[in-house]
């Protein structure tokens, strides 16, 4: 880093009336109006250090390097992080960081937040970690807990781990209490993304069941060279509840396939936004679908059924308002990472 050579030849109107001393001693000449104005806490510092009217004063700026305070200084003086500045950010990023929270230096806080996220490796995850939430830094906590849960076996390897482990151990546990809440989130996205993956699938059952019923013709892509087709696979079951001799010689019950297409046939029935059974205006084509309407209108159906109603209602009007709109490519590429990475977390 090019260190600039004095600050006063940033301000050459006035001369430097505060001197500011370093942990190591040494003094750096600076103008009282510019710290004033860049920091509140600064101007206390100044206003309880001088004794007289333009009288020059000493405040100290401890707990950094030299270097790091003129970085700091430097910085004050620009009012701004300039691109020629943010090698200065990157080489004394926590040191800024620090400083600029306890002086109350928000945008250069922020500026140094962001350098430090943006250049954080495994090997610094654990330091940083607790320099954010010394600092009240929320992205850089944020992003050191997400490292940490990414690349654990690295960060077990870093000296800032194995200095947690022996003289920290409150440290060591809000790691560990990190690592595990990650656990489980992921696990929750799992789960929540199968269960979106289930209703889909059932929202796309019922309208498959729709389409097969349409006209008197009936669906043919049962007949189509391809196994994508949800048709196909309702087309065999409906086959086999037709056919099967254990629901003929047990009404009501059945193997397991039949009673599974018993239960689509019921959950298209309380999906069903087709006229009523009595209407012949344009009735329903689905068999069991009036049956079933009849059966909910007498008997009321328990809060899960009706949970499930509505979680597969609310997966068909998001199917087919995706299927009418067309995705961003940015949106679409952000779907299909989140899509791989739960189907690698499963």
């Amino acid at each position: 880093m090019r260190r600039c050579v004095d600050l006063d030849a940033l301000r050459p109107a006035m001369v430097a009336d505060v001197q500011v001393v370093t942990s190591d001693g040494k003094s750096i000449a600076a103008h009282s109006f510019v710290l004033a104005t860049a920091s509140p806490v600064l101007e206390r510092m100044i206003d309880r250090a001088r004794r007289g009217w333009n009288a020059e004063c000493t405040i100290r700026i401890l707990g950094v390097s030299s270097d790091g305070v003129f970085a700091f200084l430097h910085i004050l003086y620009a009012s701004r992080v300039a691109p020629e500045d943010e090698e200065v950010v990157s080489v004394y990023g926590p040191q800024l960081l620090a400083l600029s929270h306890a002086y109350r230096v928000g945008w250069l806080k922020r500026a140094a937040e962001a350098s430090m996220t943006a250049r954080l490796t495994p090997e610094h995850a654990v330091d940083m970690l607790k320099l954010a939430r010394l600092c009240d830094a929320p992205r850089l906590y944020l992003r050191c807990a997400r490292l940490a849960a990414k690349d654990f076996a690295a960060v077990e390897r870093s000296d800032g781990w194995r200095f947690a482990r022996r003289h920290d151990a409150a440290l060591e546990l809000e790691i560990l209490q990190l690592l595990e809440d990650a656990d489980q989130r992921r696990e929750r996205w799992a789960r929540e993304r199968a269960s979106r993956e289930a209703y889909r699938q059932l929202a796309e059952a019922m309208d498959s069941l729709v389409h097969i019923f349409s006209d008197d013709r009936g669906c043919t892509c049962a007949d189509a060279d391809t196994d994508a087709t949800p048709c196909r696979g309702l087309r065999l079951l409906m086959r086999h509840y037709a056919t099967c001799s254990a629901r003929k010689a047990a009404p009501g019950g059945g193997c397991t396939r039949c009673k599974r297409m018993l239960q689509l046939f019921h959950l298209h029935a309380s999906v069903c936004d087709r006229a009523a059974p009595d209407d012949d205006d344009h009735p329903c084509r689905v068999p069991l679908c009036s049956h079933f309407k009849a059966k909910m209108r007498a008997e009321k159906a328990d809060k899960t059924w009706r949970l499930l109603v509505k979680k597969v209602t609310r997966a068909r009007v998001m199917s087919r308002l995706a299927a009418e709109r067309k995705v961003p490519e940015l949106v679409a590429a952000s779907w299909a990472r989140y899509s791989n990475g739960g189907a690698r977390l499963r």
